[in-house]
């Protein structure tokens, strides 16, 4: 495929590409407040073609008593999700939401899970596209089934067991994406108990992100690496409330070139589970 996009893509690259027959737009929009809001907004206005996945529904699976809050979803369903809406293994995918990429970002890294490199952010998002005049409705698009083939990549997210086996052996550095105040443990909105895995490093997502869209790259790159120090690139795992928003930091690390993080999916609600676990509080 020419000119795949694999990381972010601009509003006005996507409004040259919309039509085009290989081409599949997702939208990912969702409010952890409020769970039928993303889906609302879609039903009232999306981009013209895009198909609405639900991050309950379809970017995850049910909640069981040793998970998180967003447990990843069956693949093999996810992937006939995507067979159903007209992906197959040469589609460019797009992805989308109305808060800088925080939800998309889960989408963008489930397709690459699965062994989709041609997907993108829309950098940006919604207010984007409507910034340069791009208009909006409320057709349902009913495409046609493909065919999918899927290749599971290996070890690019990690269990519960893997991350303790890792942080006893020093070999991984956990990266979380929540806010500060969050990370700290100062206040905590959702999960029940505060704080976050000892010598784990804070990087809120907003950090990435100037003025609604992705800093430039050799600004991440900078940023990421003053962070990180000597660190592997390699050993880095990325983690946030419930797996969420820790893809927005690897896709961050990708703009950057800095390639080759990983992801704990079940993050800090899943690792709270287990009373044994050690937290900490304070930076």
């Amino acid at each position: 495929m020419l000119n795949m996009y694999t990381t972010i893509i601009s509003a006005e690259e996507l409004q040259n590409h919309i039509s085009e027959s290989d081409w599949v737009v997702f939208d990912c929009r969702f409010n952890l407040a409020d769970t039928l809001a993303g889906k609302n907004a879609y039903l009232d206005g999306h981009i013209p073609g895009a198909i609405y996945l639900d991050l309950d529904q379809d970017l995850s699976s049910p909640i069981t008593l040793e998970t998180g809050r967003h447990p990843l979803p069956d693949l093999e369903r996810f992937v006939d999700r995507l067979a159903q809406a007209g992906v197959n293994n040469n589609t460019q995918v797009i992805v989308y939401d109305d808060c800088a990429g925080a939800m998309a970002a889960r989408c963008w890294w489930l397709l690459r899970l699965v062994g989709h490199k041609a997907v993108a952010v829309l950098d940006g998002g919604l207010a984007a596209w409507q910034s340069l005049g791009g208009q909006l409705n409320n057709h349902i698009p009913q495409p046609a089934s493909t065919a999918y083939t899927f290749s599971l990549l290996p070890n690019q997210n990690l269990t519960v067991a893997e991350v303790e086996e890792a942080l006893d052996a020093q070999s991984i550095y956990l990266v979380d994406a929540r806010a500060a105040e969050r990370y700290r443990g100062e206040v905590e909105p959702i999960d029940p108990i505060a704080g976050h895995v000892p010598s784990a490093l804070n990087r809120p997502l907003t950090d990435n992100l100037a003025e609604g869209k992705f800093k430039p790259a050799v600004q991440l790159r900078k940023e990421w690496l003053q962070l990180l120090g000597d660190k592997s690139i390699e050993a880095v795992v990325h983690m946030c409330g419930s797996g969420v928003t820790a893809c927005h930091n690897q896709l961050a690390m990708e703009i950057a070139g800095l390639s080759g993080s990983r992801v704990y999916s079940g993050s800090w609600s899943e690792w709270i589970r287990d009373p044994a676990r050690p937290i900490a509080t304070k930076s």
